[in-house]
């Protein structure tokens, strides 16, 4: 049973909620002037005085921060010397800490005031702050700095973890063509190049992010491999081609409404035959092993809310199951959080 909180708890608890972005930005000013870095290089701790006299910060600014990172937990003081925490430490040096911290600050922060907004009119109103799309798939390869980097870092980090596992499961069955639907940047493409040097890809996705992909491969000597197809999939006149061995959705679905998402299976089912395999690659929120990765991937949600299209989010296991169902397919089997990863893998195949 879950231990009641006393008011005075209770009331703390609520103030950090009310302070929250406060701090947030104060940790990000501990990094970004090297506070946070010359201090974690001092492992017995380093005096204050130290600390002003060696970087470009006034002795004011250097108090206030420390002052606010001791009460994050993010630094410590002892016989006046500050250190770095275990907290602090993952701020500065763990991978996932700095990517979602960059991915808060550079894409989402700015755009999180308009979360009210977003919501009651079912569009990503903080995308204002970037740029002028209805959303943010249209303006991905134009995004301006530093969010276009935070933002491709972020998918990145969420999805590349899977890709070594993800790939012995889809060539078990040795497929000749895969259909990489919302293929992004290219990366699961290229991967599966190097996997298998036989097989051939076509990815699906919009206009601007054919584009970047086409020119990806053009890099990679892959134009021979790879065919593209434009296709809008919130238009449910455009179709998915048949043909596909396999048709892989990594991170796809997430990016879209219940009901889009029903509408865009539908639309694989239409191109898949029996014989065509049906991957689905994603994050579950309540299929994880660690309260990070749950935490993180809520907060997911909310980017999507304001940033993305107003009206997706991550998903539950189970809500995805569903959504299979609806759509004509089964799901007949299920790889949960596949190698080192926060990824699950349902494989399905088409209902007659």
């Amino acid at each position: 049973m879950k231990k009641e909180l006393s008011a005075i708890d209770a009331k703390y608890e609520a103030q950090k909620i009310a302070f929250g972005p406060m701090y947030f930005q104060a940790v990000i000013a501990l990094r970004d002037l090297g506070i946070l870095e010359y201090i974690s290089k001092h492992r017995k701790g380093v005096e204050i005085d130290a600390i002003v006299a060696n970087l470009d910060v006034t002795e004011y600014g250097v108090n206030l921060l420390i002052e606010a990172a001791e009460i994050l937990g993010v630094l410590e003081i002892e016989d006046e010397k500050v250190k770095i925490t275990k907290t602090g430490f993952f701020l500065l040096k763990d991978e996932m800490t700095r990517v979602n911290v960059n991915f808060m600050n550079d894409v989402c922060y700015l755009g999180a005031k308009a979360m009210t907004e977003s919501i009651k009119n079912s569009k990503p109103e903080g995308l204002k702050t970037l740029g002028d799309w209805p959303t943010i798939y249209q303006g991905l390869s134009i995004l301006p700095e530093p969010a276009k980097t935070a933002w491709f870092e972020f998918d990145h980090y969420y999805s590349d973890n899977a890709f070594p596992d993800a790939l012995k499961i889809v060539f078990e069955k040795k497929p000749g063509l895969i259909f990489d639907v919302g293929g992004n940047t290219g990366k699961w493409s290229f991967a599966c190049c190097d996997y298998d040097p036989e097989v051939r890809i076509k990815i699906l996705d919009l206009p601007v992010q054919i584009n970047v992909a086409k020119g990806n491969a053009a890099e990679r000597g892959l134009l021979e491999r790879i065919d593209f197809h434009e296709i809008d999939l919130l238009d449910s006149s455009q179709k998915i081609p048949k043909g596909a061995d396999v048709i892989w959705m990594s991170q796809f679905l997430d990016c879209f409404s219940k009901e889009q998402i029903v509408q865009i299976l539908k639309n694989a089912w239409q191109a898949a035959s029996t014989e065509t395999t049906l991957y689905i690659l994603e994050p579950f929120f309540d299929n994880q092993n660690y309260p990070a990765a749950h935490y993180s991937l809520v907060a997911t949600s909310l980017y999507f809310t304001i940033m993305a299209n107003g009206n997706s989010k991550m998903y539950r296991i189970g809500t995805m199951k569903e959504l299979v169902r609806l759509a004509g397919f089964e799901v007949v089997e299920t790889y949960p959080l596949i190698g080192d990863s926060y990824h699950t893998i349902l494989e399905c195949k088409k209902v007659p």
